[in-house]
C-alpha cells in the first residue's frame, strides 16, 4: 500500500482528499501546516506528497526546501496544490524540485491521474536504479577478486619456484620469471593506486576548499609529458607501433602534472584494452576557444548510448563475453578529475567501429618569467 501524505490548511479540502486517496487504496495522512508536514514527513517516510502552498506556520515552498535538504525524503515525489495560476508561482517551486501542480478547484479524477502518474515514474527510476545496482554488485563480484588474485597468484606462484629452486635454475628462465613477478605487481599497484584515487576525488567533490585550492594548479607546456604518458602505455601493452600522437603545446593548462598524467594514461589504456593490435590508437591535444581539448580514439568495439550513460565506479560491460583486465575505475577518475577542475568529459561512440573520449581543460594565462 503505497503511504500519501496530504499537507493542506483547508480542514474540509484535506478531509475530501484524504476519504478519495482511502477510498483508491492508499495510506493517505493529513497535516494540517506546513511545519506539522515536515515533522510528519520525516516521521512517515510518505511515497508521495501533496501540499498546498498558501499556509500558515510554513508555506508549502518552505515545506518543499526542507524535505529536498534531508536525504531520506529528498527524493520523495511533490505535488503542490494551488489557487494561483502565475507561472512565476510555478517557476519557483519547479526550480525547488516540485515534481507537478494541481490549480485548485480540481476534480478528483485528475488528481488520482496524477497521483498515480508520479507514483509509476518513481516505481520506474527505482527499477532502474535497482537494476544499475544489481549491475555493480556483479562487476564488482566478477572484477574484483578476479584483478586481485590474479597477479597475487603469479606473485605467489613464480616467487615460491625462485626460493625453492633457484639454485639449479638458468638465468635466462630467473628472468623471465622475475619479469612476471614484476608485472603482476605493476598490475595489483595499479588497481591500488586506481582505488585511492578514486576515493580521493570523490571526497573532494564534497569539499568546496579543497576544490577551489585544487583549481588554481597548473602545469605549463603539457606536451612532453603527455607524449611520454602515452608511449610508456604504449610499450607497455606491446603496441607502440599502434600509437599515433598529435600533440600541440601551450603555455598552461589549469591541473597539475600529476592529474594530467593520470588521465592520459588511463585514456590510452581503456583505448588499447578496447581495440585489436594493429589498429591505431590515437592521441591527440590542442587548444579550443579557452579549452585544452585531449582526445583519444581508438578503433575498437564501440559503446552503446546506453552505456555511455551508465559510465561509473566498477561498472564495465560485456566483461562475461570479453576478456579485460581492470576494475572499471580509469573512465570514472577521469570524469571526474575533468570535473574537480572546471572541464568536461565526453564520450562519442560507433558501436563495432569507434570511441572517442575527449576530456576539455581550462587554460592558464601565467606569468612565466619567474619560473
Amino acid at each position: 500500500m503505497k503511504k500519501i501524505l496530504v499537507v493542506e490548511d483547508a480542514q474540509s479540502l484535506r478531509k475530501d482528499i484524504l476519504e478519495m486517496l482511502g477510498f483508491e487504496g492508499f495510506h493517505a495522512i493529513g497535516a494540517e501546516n506546513g511545519l506539522i508536514g515536515v515533522q510528519r514527513a520525516r516521521e512517515f517516510l510518505p511515497d508521495l506528497v501533496i501540499c498546498d502552498i498558501m499556509m500558515p506556520e510554513m508555506d508549502g515552498y518552505g515545506v518543499l526546501e526542507e524535505l529536498r535538504k534531508d536525504a531520506t525524503t529528498a527524493t520523495i515525489p511533490f505535488i503542490f496544490l494551488t489557487a494561483r495560476t502565475d507561472r512565476t508561482d510555478m517557476r519557483q517551486g519547479m526550480e525547488l524540485g516540485a515534481d507537478d501542480f494541481l490549480t485548485k478547484p480540481f476534480h478528483a479524477v485528475e488528481l488520482l491521474a496524477t497521483v498515480r502518474t508520479r507514483l509509476r515514474k518513481r516505481e520506474i527510476l527505482n527499477q532502474i536504479a535497482e537494476r544499475r545496482m544489481e549491475d555493480l554488485r556483479e562487476n564488482i563480484m566478477m572484477a574484483l577478486p578476479h584483478e586481485l588474485r590474479t597477479p597475487l597468484n603469479v606473485i605467489l606462484g613464480f616467487s615460491d619456484l625462485l626460493m625453492t629452486d633457484c639454485q639449479i635454475m638458468e638465468s635466462d628462465r630467473i628472468e623471465v620469471m622475475s619479469r612476471h613477478i614484476n608485472l603482476s605487481a605493476l598490475r595489483l599497484y595499479r588497481l591500488i593506486e586506481n582505488f585511492l584515487i578514486y576515493t580521493h576525488t570523490e571526497l573532494l567533490m564534497t569539499d568546496h576548499r579543497q576544490v577551489e585550492f585544487l583549481k588554481n594548479n597548473y602545469m605549463v607546456y603539457p606536451r612532453t609529458t603527455m607524449e611520454h604518458s602515452a608511449t610508456q602505455k604504449a610499450h607497455e601493452v606491446d603496441r607502440p607501433g599502434d600509437l599515433r600522437l598529435d600533440v600541440r603545446d601551450v603555455e598552461a593548462v589549469g591541473i597539475g602534472e600529476d592529474y594530467m598524467r593520470k588521465i592520459v594514461e588511463e585514456l590510452v589504456d581503456n583505448a588499447f584494452k578496447f581495440s585489436s593490435p594493429n589498429t591505431a590508437v590515437c592521441l591527440s591535444a590542442a587548444a579550443e576557444g579557452d579549452f585544452y581539448v585531449v582526445s583519444v580514439t581508438n578503433q575498437g568495439r564501440g559503446m552503446t548510448q546506453q552505456q555511455i550513460a551508465l559510465v561509473g565506479a566498477y561498472m564495465q560491460f560485456e566483461r562475461r563475453i570479453h576478456e579485460q583486465q581492470g576494475a572499471g575505475l580509469g573512465l570514472i577518475i577521469c570524469k571526474r578529475l575533468a570535473e574537480l577542475h572546471d572541464g568536461e568529459f565526453r564520450i562519442e561512440s560507433v558501436p563495432g567501429a569507434s570511441t572517442t573520449i575527449e576530456v576539455r581543460l581550462p587554460m592558464k594565462h601565467v606569468e612565466l618569467s619567474g619560473l
